[in-house]
């Protein structure tokens, strides 16, 4: 049986929900995470009226992830309280103090920090987030634009934060993501798609099917 704090692989978070039932079939199919995104220039991009029956038809044993990019606080505490979402992912420059202010409400907060850009990830020392997603931010958009990089780069982060991988990340590829960056989840978008927005589930599966044959090289840390 999986231990509740150590998992036995790292953990999946597929992104950029726009359809109930792709989310039903992602979390069916072994997802520990789906992310909605409310940053309004992305193809992915939900309003809360949409977004609000994929969460509520979700298990409760399933994270639903808000995915923010310079957001206002009220506009996003609205967002999340009025949706049910569990976890924040913060992909602008949002300073730490709105990291802290976020957790007060009892929400889980993800940090995007940046290898070439940012906020970088040198700056992890000054926040206080649950965890923090790495990637290199190359691309037009804050996430989600399929481009791969030296995830090696990232494995002396994940060893002394809880960390998840993402960039460009596929069926194909993950697994040797996994072994360079030894994460504690991984985080995928475009690789699992047909179309933005709409997931390939054959991908899904073949995605997390890579993940599970996935040996990790050290104790995981629990992200959802």
């Amino acid at each position: 049986m999986e231990s509740f704090l150590h998992p036995k692989f790292p953990q999946i978070k597929i992104c950029g929900l726009t359809r109930t039932d792709d989310a039903l079939k992602c979390a069916s199919l072994g997802a520990n995470a789906i992310g909605l995104v409310f940053f309004k220039k992305s193809p992915r991009y939900v309003t809360p009226e949409k977004a609000k029956p994929i969460c509520d038809a979700l298990p409760e044993t399933i994270s639903r992830v808000g995915v923010f990019v310079n957001e206002r606080f009220n506009s996003l505490i609205d967002i999340a309280f009025t949706c049910g979402l569990t976890t924040i992912q913060l992909h602008g420059n949002e300073p730490p103090k709105f990291v802290n202010d976020l957790m007060d409400q009892g929400l889980n907060v993800i940090k995007t920090l940046y290898m070439e850009s940012q906020p970088s990830v040198h700056q992890a020392p000054t926040y206080s987030a649950s965890a923090y997603l790495v990637e290199c931010a190359e691309g037009i958009l804050p996430g989600g634009n399929a481009m791969t990089w030296n995830w090696q780069d990232a494995a002396g982060f994940g060893m002394k934060h809880p960390m998840l991988l993402a960039g460009g990340l596929s069926p194909e590829n993950v697994a040797s993501a996994i072994h360079q960056a030894m994460p504690d989840a991984v985080d995928v978008s475009s690789g699992v798609e047909s179309a933005p927005g709409k997931k390939d589930m054959y991908k899904v599966k073949e995605f997390i099917k890579a993940v599970r044959g996935c040996s990790p090289k050290r104790e995981l840390r629990r992200i959802f």
